[in-house]
């Protein structure tokens, strides 16, 4: 098991690798710069503005010095905690007057007064945590409906949660958001419409992105359920004696969830790095707005930085889904 990690580990540099550089080439492929504007600067200027941030050499070099600052770990001379390390994500101490620096993602080259790294530090816990506060309220809502749906199939529990289940799927954000605002904010005032930090600010944006994702896990928690308990081995443990609550949480459902925690990776990654909607309905200040704006703006760094983090979320929440795998199921083993 350890060495199949520490492949997989290596996989995501190879991913990342090549995430860099599909992102790279159409982020530079697309017309116009980060200093385009409709009020044309002067030659001079915008000259001496691509000689600043390396705009002015081959494509080639731009990516080599770009990857080069993320990845190759640099010791600078300094207390730590001067503002020569408010531009890295990663500072170690060595001792009172070097600092171990990493992961450098540039300036911004809209926003010159923060670096990327400070727009991360900033921005992307606040996607983080709505994402994960949404993937936790998928999961408690969706997996208790799959299974009150699965074993009391073609009751009216089950039409009520199947019935759930596919308003969760076929009401998208956009319009459940602006719904929420007005009844819960609005109308009776229980939460915050907008923002983020507070539980009253929190809870409607959490709901709203999580609902959709709770409809597809119920639906395939309930699926995989009704295929398990028709199973031998189901009405093996039935003829035996066992309890039924035995034979439902001990066998079938651990079975069960195998397929379901292969679509929990990606909802996962997509709950987290998919909150653009969101944070605009409700003014959360993540990177999600931060990004789409960066893209308008050509902010290659900003935009090469978000991707490759949203890469390695991605990478991450598979390699944890195939590492469940041999949890629900000990047969499963990687070599």
């Amino acid at each position: 098991m350890a060495r199949y990690i520490a492949r997989r580990l290596l996989w995501l540099f190879v991913v990342v690798f090549f995430v860099s550089i599909i992102t790279f080439a159409f982020a530079h492929a697309v017309p116009g710069g980060p200093f385009s504007t409709e009020k044309k600067l002067p030659k001079p200027i915008l000259a001496q503005l691509e000689k600043k941030y390396n705009l002015d050499a081959p494509a080639w070099q731009q990516y080599l010095s770009y990857m080069g600052d993320i990845l190759i770990p640099r010791v600078t001379g300094g207390p730590v905690g001067t503002s020569l390390q408010e531009d890295y994500l990663i500072n170690i101490p060595l001792n009172a007057n070097y600092t171990l620096q990493w992961m450098n993602f540039g300036p911004s080259y809209k926003n010159q007064a923060r670096s990327v790294n400070d727009i991360f530090r900033e921005n992307l816990p606040v996607s983080f945590e709505l994402g994960f506060y949404a993937f936790l309220v998928a999961t408690i809502i969706g997996l208790p409906l799959g299974v009150l749906a699965a074993l009391k199939q073609n009751s009216a529990i089950d039409y009520l949660a199947m019935s759930i289940a596919i308003f969760g799927v076929s009401v998208p954000v956009i319009v459940l958001g602006p719904i929420f605002i007005w009844l819960f904010a609005v109308e009776v005032n229980w939460f915050l419409p907008t923002g983020w930090g507070s539980w009253r600010q929190n809870v409607l944006p959490t709901i709203a992105l999580g609902v959709g994702s709770s409809a597809v896990i119920a639906r395939l928690t309930r699926a995989s359920l009704l295929q398990v308990v028709r199973e031998d081995y189901i009405r093996t443990a039935r003829a035996k004696g066992l309890r039924e609550n035995v034979i439902i949480v001990r066998h079938a459902l651990r079975n069960s969830l195998i397929p379901v925690v292969t679509i929990m990776g990606p909802i996962f990654a997509f709950l987290v790095t998919g909150t653009l909607v969101t944070e605009t309905i409700f003014g959360v200040p993540g990177m999600g707005r931060y990004f789409v704006t960066s893209i308008t703006n050509r902010d290659y760094p900003v935009i090469m930085g978000t991707i490759l983090f949203f890469a390695i979320i991605i990478v991450l929440a598979n390699l944890v889904v195939d590492l469940v795998y041999a949890w629900l199921d000990p047969r499963i083993r990687y070599t």
